[in-house]
């Protein structure tokens, strides 16, 4: 082994390896040219002495490339190199990119390619998937991923995950790192995770597209405590993949300081788990509010217009989106508004909150609209008012079937207007299937009641009063009376069971939230 050394120093006298004139001539040579001839780097040297010296050149092709959709040029590596070899090189590379208007600062410690060839390959291969200087600039480093090791692997992975390939270079834009990213080793993991989640396949390049640092994360991690943590407050494991798909965020947030804070401060609020874990289900985006800065400052503001704290629980439960809107402007406009046109004060609004708060988000024009039919038909302001207050699900009834109940009330059953004042929610019914076929057998019994006693109970419980021939003692109703069936954009509302405790009456309110 010695003597080896020995004649390897006697045939490089002036360098480690090689000649460093000759490894410069031939850099500058392909700098000017920009092409890739594969220029011996020892032509002086005999055959034997180059055995002898163990060098060796590698040329690297892509035309005969596993993944030919991506149009992959020719890479040549180049000859192996030397600690001054490398230097050059460099030098030569980043002028070659300063050229192209990309800063190289942030290359100056990563291994660079050998030659220009190889450097001019892999920005034009990134400009293909639509990436500008200006999104390289953004991230300098994916310029250190082999084209053939790295992007292209990924790439195809990606599109086959459910990533379109129009889409993939705005994928990498977002998310530039997933381009050091081995297949086997990170991608692979988190899709699978994602399956086992019961993520739909049609919806995973949808999540991923979403939220692209999942890619980064690792299953047995962040990701894994998440989902634990929500199985273990009431939330079924069935739907922690719509949730994902929904709001895939939640897998990327740590329990002890974002998602445990939320809920513990919802349950202290009164809202049970087993309600909060409905609502998480349906509304996993709640879980990205902020704790300080949204949910608390919008609790306050709730009890600051007069809400009371024991309604809280029940304003969350009906509208849980109400914890993330810009609510105290919400609320104040709202506040002005119902004062000025409905003749409602500030403690009838909030009345009016608690049983309906989507209120705070209702377009005004909207809520005139039936305010303006009951007077039309001789209400007065006043009784307006405590209408709206009694029934805020009068303010999103149409107008054309209001006129259609009132009709039939006048019409059909000659009953006294002040009795639609004692009872607003008679509109709030479906005139067909529960007004006219309720009053027909009363008809048929010959019995006379109140709109209250014939309405406001479930079928069960009506056939029941008709069989007992009487009208029982009306007792004090309950206080948060919705009359029938109302549908809003993104909420329901049944109110037919009766002698709920407070927590299946919330539960009832966001099972189809």
């Amino acid at each position: 082994m010695n003597l080896i050394r020995r004649k390897s120093r006697n045939l490089f006298p002036d360098s480690n390896i090689f000649p460093i004139a000759l490894l410069r001539d031939a850099a500058v040579t392909r700098f000017k040219s920009c092409q890739t001839p594969q220029i011996p780097l020892i032509k002086s040297l005999p055959a034997s002495q180059v055995a002898h010296s163990g060098i060796q050149s590698h040329f690297f092709s892509t035309q005969s490339s596993k993944f030919p959709e991506y149009e992959m040029p020719s890479v040549t590596w180049g000859a192996i190199q030397g600690r001054k070899e490398k230097l050059v090189s460099k030098v030569i590379i980043c002028d070659y990119l300063k050229g192209l208007g990309i800063v190289p600062d942030e290359l100056e410690n990563l291994e660079l390619p050998s030659t220009i060839e190889v450097m001019k390959e892999r920005v034009e291969f990134l400009q293909r998937l639509g990436l500008t200087i200006d999104d390289i600039n953004e991230y300098p480093l994916m310029l250190g991923c082999s084209v053939r090791k790295n992007m292209q692997p990924v790439l195809v992975k990606l599109e086959k995950i459910g990533i379109p390939r129009t889409k993939l270079g705005e994928f990498i834009k977002s998310y530039p790192q997933v381009l050091h990213a081995s297949v086997i080793v990170e991608i692979d993991p988190v899709a699978k995770f994602l399956r086992g989640l019961d993520v739909e396949k049609q919806d995973m390049g949808y999540v991923l597209q979403r939220y692209p640092e999942l890619l980064g994360f690792k299953p047995e991690g962040t990701m894994s405590t998440s989902v634990a943590y929500l199985v273990s407050i009431g939330v079924s494991p069935r739907d922690i993949g719509p949730m994902v798909t929904q709001y895939p965020y939640l897998l990327g947030m740590r329990v002890g300081t974002t998602i445990k804070p939320i809920v513990d401060y919802l349950v202290s609020l009164g809202l049970p788990k087993k309600i909060l874990a409905r609502m998480l289900e349906k509304r996993a985006y709640i879980l990205g509010y902020d704790l300080e800065e949204t949910l608390r400052p919008n609790v306050e503001s709730l009890i600051s217009f007069g809400v009371r704290k024991e309604a809280i629980p029940s304003v969350i439960a009906q509208y849980p989106q109400i914890l993330g809107l810009p609510l105290k402007a919400k609320l104040s406009t709202q506040q002005y508004f119902f004062n000025l046109k409905l003749k409602i004060d500030p403690e009838g609004f909030a009345q009016v909150v608690e049983k309906m708060p989507q209120i705070v988000s209702l377009n005004q024009n909207l809520i005139l609209k039936p305010a303006e039919f009951l007077r039309g038909r001789g209400i007065p302001n006043d009784d307006v008012a405590k209408m709206v207050v009694k029934s805020p699900q009068l303010l999103v009834q149409r107008v054309e079937l209001m006129k259609n109940s009132f009709y039939f009330f006048k019409s059909e059953m000659k009953r006294s207007m002040q009795e639609l004042v004692e009872f607003p929610q008679y509109f709030t019914y479906s005139l067909e299937s529960r007004i006219k076929p309720r009053y027909r057998k009363l008809e048929t019994k010959g019995l006379k009641c109140n709109l209250d006693w014939f309405l406001n109970c479930s079928d069960l419980r009506f056939e029941e009063r008709l069989k007992a021939d009487l009208i029982e003692t009306e007792s004090v109703g309950p206080t948060f009376c919705l009359g029938g069936k109302l549908e809003m954009p993104g909420n329901q509302f049944v109110s037919d069971e009766e002698d709920e405790s407070d927590n299946e009456i919330l539960y009832r309110r966001t099972v189809s939230l």
